[in-house]
């Protein structure tokens, strides 16, 4: 995933990053653009960004017996599937949006409405 820096948002500002890699295949592939909501909703399931081990990366957020976990959908990378969580605080926004460039319809939205 590229990023073109670290501090270019401000708080509240859905930013959009291009995936590199297919760790997260099949979900999100090479190339494709998601949007990401830095204040979105946090939930068992939900796709987010985080930086861990000062490496920026898309995972998907799971929901551990005593904490939480990033993890990885692309079964090929089985080695690295999982990283343990003590907190939140290396997430830093959820994935709102994908893109597939030139292809509309292939576009998919991830907003989870907040239970009243």
């Amino acid at each position: 995933m590229s990023a073109a820096g670290d501090s270019l948002c401000s708080g509240g500002e859905s930013f959009a990053l291009q995936v590199i890699g297919n760790d997260m295949a099949p979900e999100f592939n090479d190339g494709e653009i998601i949007i990401v909501e830095p204040d979105g909703l946090l939930d068992d399931g939900s796709f987010v960004v985080a930086r861990h081990g000062g490496e920026w990366m898309l995972r998907q957020l799971h929901r551990t017996g005593d904490g939480w976990a990033l993890r990885v959908t692309n079964p090929a990378f089985a080695e690295r599937r999982e990283i343990a969580l003590a907190d939140l605080s290396c997430v830093h926004g959820v994935v709102i949006q994908k893109a597939v460039p030139g292809r509309r319809k292939a576009s998919r939205f991830y907003i989870r409405q907040q239970q009243a």
